[in-house]
């Protein structure tokens, strides 16, 4: 049995015990094993049939098992806040946060680095950086709020889900949609990384347009889990995160227990690596959208709720032209990281594991040394390589949290990388 099911939002019928799947009918009066029939719906039930998305889940207990929920405090960075303060035009940028912390897990790892709208409102995105260095072993996580996408930059990222198994490197994303419980392994004994969480409409493959039918990401390269499951009798934490606040209930066994599933809500993970990467073969730079790997829309037509992007090896040729990022000042606004390499419009200061904040008309572009080298060099082929950097874009400004500005690793002096640009000679 393959561990993966590839194609993207492909409606997937999946068992990890023979005969555990009704046929024909979603909710029979009798499962088989006396299973229990549930449907996670992650769009209103009356929603275009391109656009709906759900699962039908069949599992060892009911999920509603489960007492009253209390707030949980044990992870006091993973949360929006700042939101009463005005929100400064200012560029920003963070160092690698200082190492994985001692003790903690995913959830506790987490901090959440900066949001742009009210979780409540369903739509915005929030990007978060965690650092971990413990399993998951008997509480598991889900989010309300929104689909998380997870970003890898050091140590491998196993994601049990009740839909199944995702394990992801540093190199490929995973997701995990809005409502799906899960626990995190760290195989690697460490690791972090970051989250983008899209609390509006759902990823999906962007349109290709005159790209034509061939290009970016192939939906055959994203892979779904099969069915797997626990059948674990002992005290349980569930977390679950809602309208931005953490909270937790008891259970008395593992809620990882889905023995099979049918359906198109489900998670998925992409090596970044099969982005098939499109560009110019003449002159002039194309915009950043042509290397979305992702895309939520908003209510707005072309203009995304969230956009995934990669700036991957690739190759430049075109002739005549400034092959960096060039200045721009952009109506959308852009949250960036880095999990490998160097990324090719700063010549330092941005590292693996970095954070830079370039809101809505900010300026900005590449450094002086960056600006320097691209304006002289001789123009020949060349394979940029050995890189990996990437941007949660967004139509709405995003707003670091006071958690964030608090940072030792904010860069004060950020701004000095634009400095000292000599003046245009006029004739």
């Amino acid at each position: 049995m393959p561990d993966y099911l590839s194609g993207f939002g492909n409606h997937f019928a999946t068992e990890a015990v023979p005969g555990a799947l009704p046929e024909g009918r979603n909710s029979p009066q009798r499962p088989a094993f006396g299973l229990y029939a549930e449907q996670l719906s992650g769009t209103a039930f009356t929603a275009p049939r391109g656009e709906n998305r759900r699962s039908w889940l069949y599992r060892l207990r009911p999920s509603g098992i489960h007492g009253a929920y209390r707030p949980y405090a044990g992870a006091p960075a993973f949360a929006p806040t700042g939101w009463d303060r005005p929100l400064p035009p200012n560029r920003m940028r963070w160092s690698p946060l200082n190492s994985v912390k001692e003790g903690v897990d995913l959830i506790d790892g987490m901090t959440t680095m900066a949001s742009n709208r009210d979780p409540a409102g369903m739509d915005g995105v929030t990007v978060h950086i965690y650092r971990a260095d413990r399993d998951m072993k008997a509480r598991a996580f889900f989010n309300a709020d929104a689909e998380m996408l997870f970003v890898p930059q050091q140590g491998r990222l196993r994601l049990l889900t009740e839909l199944g198994l995702l394990e992801l490197a540093p190199g490929e994303i995973g997701l995990v949609p809005r409502g799906v419980r899960f626990r995190a392994e760290l195989p690697d004994g460490a690791g972090r990384g970051y989250v983008g969480e899209n609390h509006g409409h759902a990823f999906r493959l962007p349109e290709l347009g005159p790209i034509g039918s061939n290009g970016l990401a192939n939906p055959r390269d994203f892979l779904t889990p099969v069915a797997r499951f626990e059948d674990r009798d002992e005290p349980f934490e569930l977390i679950q995160k809602f309208r931005g606040g953490l909270w937790t209930v008891a259970l008395d066994h593992s809620p990882i227990d889905v023995v099979a599933w049918h359906g198109n809500l489900a998670p998925w993970k992409y090596d970044l690596a099969r982005f098939n990467t499109i560009g110019t073969v003449s002159f002039d730079h194309p915009d950043p959208s042509i290397f979305t790997v992702v895309t939520a829309p908003s209510d707005t037509p072309g203009t995304a709720n969230c956009d995934f992007v990669i700036f991957p090896p690739r190759w430049m040729v075109a002739e005549d032209t400034f092959r960096p990022p060039w200045f721009h000042r952009n109506v959308m606004s852009e949250c960036m990281g880095l999990i490998h390499g160097a990324y090719d419009a700063k010549a330092d200061g941005f590292a693996p594991g970095a954070l830079s904040i370039h809101n809505l008309m900010a300026s900005h572009g590449p450094d002086l040394a960056t600006w320097v080298k691209a304006s002289e060099a001789v123009l020949q082929p060349h394979h940029i390589e050995g890189t990996m950097a990437f941007m949660f874009e967004s139509r709405w400004p995003f707003a670091p949290t006071t958690q964030a500005l608090e940072l030792a690793e904010l860069q004060p002096d950020y701004d000095d990388c634009w400095q000292g640009f000599p003046k245009a000679r006029l004739p």
